[in-house]
């Protein structure tokens, strides 16, 4: 699976766990020259407490973009070290 963002793939694997309907990369398949620290954080009541990457590519920014659990619930332990994307981020075969 790749993601794509800006015309530019930020994400590759083979190796997705899909929850949601959304793809979850794992952390080392991730583009980190792409990824910037977000404060920003939201909570799910069975996932836990999600944090977030905004995206900088090709000079162009989107704010918040992919999201994590750095601790998650034992209900979402199989996404604990993964990534996920919106926000117009194409993830595709």
């Amino acid at each position: 699976m790749k993601a794509i963002w800006n015309n530019t793939v930020i994400a590759e694997s083979n190796d997705t766990v899909v929850v949601e309907n959304n793809h979850y990369f794992p952390a080392d398949a991730i583009k980190k020259e792409f990824f910037e620290d977000s404060v920003a954080q939201t909570s799910c009541p069975w996932k836990g407490r999600a944090s977030y990457y905004s995206l900088s590519v090709n000079g162009e920014k989107n704010k918040d973009a992919a999201w994590y659990y750095p601790e998650p619930k034992d209900a979402a332990k199989e996404i604990k070290g993964r990534v996920a994307f919106w926000k117009g981020v194409k993830v595709e075969k």
